[in-house]
C-alpha cells in the first residue's frame, strides 16, 4: 500500500538522480521528512544509495533504489516506467549528480575530457528530462537541478564543472517557459563550496591550506556550506510551498557571489 503524501507533496514519488552522493543522500532524507516517497538512482555507489534509503525509511516513507546510467536513455525510460507502475506518478525530479573532475584552466582541458564531462553532465541531464517530462506533463510537477554558483561568478580552474552546468541552467529556463502551462516548474540551485561528497575527496589533495583560507575569505558567511542547507533549499523548491516559483536560479553559496 502506498503511504499517503504529506501536505507539501502530492501522492506519487520524488526521483533523486544522484541520491547516493553526499548531498544527494541528505536531499532524499529531507524529502522523506516532508512526506514524499523517494526513488534514488545510483550508478556504482550502491552503498551510498542504501544509506539514503535507510534515512527515507526512518521517516516512514517508501523508497526504491534504481541502478541507472544517465548516458543510457533506455535504462532511464525503463526506470521511470517502473516507478509510475509502483507509485502512480513521478511528481518531482531532483538532479544532484556530481563527477570527479580535474581542476584545470581552460587551456589545459583536453577534447577527451571535455566530451566525457559534457556527455555525463549535459547530455545525461537531457536524458533524464527526456525520460521524465512526459510524466510530469500529465499532472504537473517540479524539476530541481543542483548547479553551480560559478555560473554567476567565475571560479578559476573549475571550467569542467561550471560550463556544463551553465548549459543545464539554460535548459531549465526553457522547461519553465515551455511547460508552465502544463503545471511543470523548473528551478536551479547555484551552490558554492559544500562540505560533502566530491569536495571531501578533493579538499585535502587538490587544495592546499592557502586555498581554503582565500576561498573562505571571499564567502560572506566565511564558511563552507553544509549539505543540509542545500537539501532544505531543494525541498522547498520542489514542494507546494514554492508553487509560484519557476525558471529561477537560487544562490546557496553563503554570499560568495557578492
Amino acid at each position: 500500500m502506498i503511504r499517503p503524501s504529506g501536505p507539501d507533496f502530492p501522492d506519487g514519488v520524488a526521483l533523486v538522480v544522484g541520491g547516493s552522493g553526499g548531498t544527494g543522500q541528505v536531499i532524499c532524507e529531507r524529502l522523506a521528512a516532508a512526506g514524499a516517497n523517494v526513488a534514488i538512482t545510483y550508478r556504482n555507489n550502491r552503498e551510498g544509495a542504501e544509506v539514503a534509503a535507510e534515512a527515507v525509511r526512518a521517516h516512514g516513507q517508501l523508497v526504491d533504489l534504481v541502478k541507472a546510467d544517465v548516458t543510457d536513455p533506455a535504462s532511464l525510460q525503463a526506470a521511470v516506467a517502473a516507478l509510475v507502475v509502483r507509485f502512480g506518478r513521478v511528481h518531482t525530479v531532483v538532479v544532484a549528480t556530481g563527477y570527479d573532475i580535474q581542476m584545470r584552466k581552460i587551456h589545459e582541458v583536453t577534447p577527451d575530457e571535455w566530451r566525457r564531462v559534457v556527455d555525463n553532465d549535459v547530455n545525461g541531464f537531457f536524458n533524464v528530462v527526456h525520460a521524465t517530462l512526459p510524466e510530469l506533463r500529465k499532472q504537473g510537477g517540479s524539476y530541481v537541478h543542483v548547479g553551480s554558483a560559478g555560473v554567476v561568478k567565475w571560479p578559476e580552474r573549475d571550467v569542467l564543472s561550471v560550463a556544463p552546468k551553465g548549459a543545464i541552467q539554460q535548459l531549465m529556463k526553457g522547461i519553465a517557459r515551455e511547460e508552465g502551462g502544463n503545471g511543470v516548474r523548473a528551478n536551479t540551485i547555484a551552490i558554492g563550496v559544500i562540505d560533502a561528497g566530491i569536495f571531501h575527496r578533493l579538499k585535502d589533495t587538490a587544495f592546499d591550506a592557502e586555498w581554503h583560507t582565500q576561498v573562505q575569505a571571499t564567502i560572506a558567511l566565511h564558511r563552507y556550506g553544509q549539505p543540509e542547507e542545500v537539501a532544505d533549499t531543494a525541498v522547498f523548491l520542489a514542494s507546494r510551498r514554492a508553487g509560484y516559483v519557476t525558471g529561477q536560479t537560487i544562490s546557496c553559496d553563503g554570499g560568495w557571489n557578492l
